[in-house]
């Protein structure tokens, strides 16, 4: 494979390296927990009623610095399975499937059995016989969905107790006859009153880094 690239021309070899390099957000974004922390993140500041605070640079960068946190030990891991066979034999297709093996573990781990299951059968005529197995093909969507069924899940919990308040709320300026004033504008000192007295934040970033497996 390398000599095939070192016979190209330079414009093509460039070419080629910035397609692969042009995946590594799609990687990051979707076969990452960065999945998880900015869906999560995302329904928390539309159950608040924030609008634009915090800035949606701020909980992505949130998202990226947690996601570095939580995945450190599966990148190391992917550098050192993955820089064995190419400091060897220098073939770059090989690093690459050996150092993806850590990330499809990881994402095996987060993945439910039944999602996996159907991406498997429509691949596959018979199962395979150990989950060393599958492919990241087979893994990838599977763990998406997963991570897509989670992240809703857990966003509708954190959205229970800002509709109770929104509701109660509204009850309130309706028996007092203020059908004009919006509850949203009152609920919403209330809802950071009781965020911040709870360490809200703190409880959801603890809980969605003590979630991966």
């Amino acid at each position: 494979m390398d000599t095939v690239l070192k016979d190209l021309n330079p414009v093509i070899q460039l070419l080629i390296v910035m397609t692969l390099f042009s995946l590594l957000p799609f990687v990051f974004a979707c076969l990452t927990s960065f999945l998880r922390f900015i869906i999560v993140f995302s329904i928390l500041k539309t159950a608040l009623g924030t609008q634009q605070v915090p800035p949606g640079i701020v909980i992505i960068g949130l998202s990226v610095i947690l996601t570095f946190y939580t995945m450190g030990p599966v990148f190391q891991k992917m550098y050192e399975v993955g820089s064995v066979p190419y400091q060897k034999s220098g073939d770059m297709i090989l690093a690459i499937q050996e150092g993806s093996v850590p990330l499809k573990e990881f994402m095996l781990k987060q993945t439910r059995e039944s999602d996996l299951e159907f991406f498997v059968s429509k691949s596959r005529v018979e199962p395979p016989e150990s989950p060393d197995d599958l492919t990241i093909f087979e893994v990838a969507p599977a763990f998406i969905l997963s991570e897509l069924k989670t992240s809703f899940e857990i966003g509708f919990i954190i959205f229970i107790p800002f509709i109770v308040l929104d509701i109660v709320v509204a009850n309130v300026l309706l028996a007092l006859g203020m059908f004009m004033l919006s509850p949203t504008i009152i609920s919403l000192p209330f809802k950071l009153l009781i965020f911040i007295a709870v360490d809200g934040w703190s409880l959801i970033v603890s809980g969605l880094v003590s979630s991966f497996n």
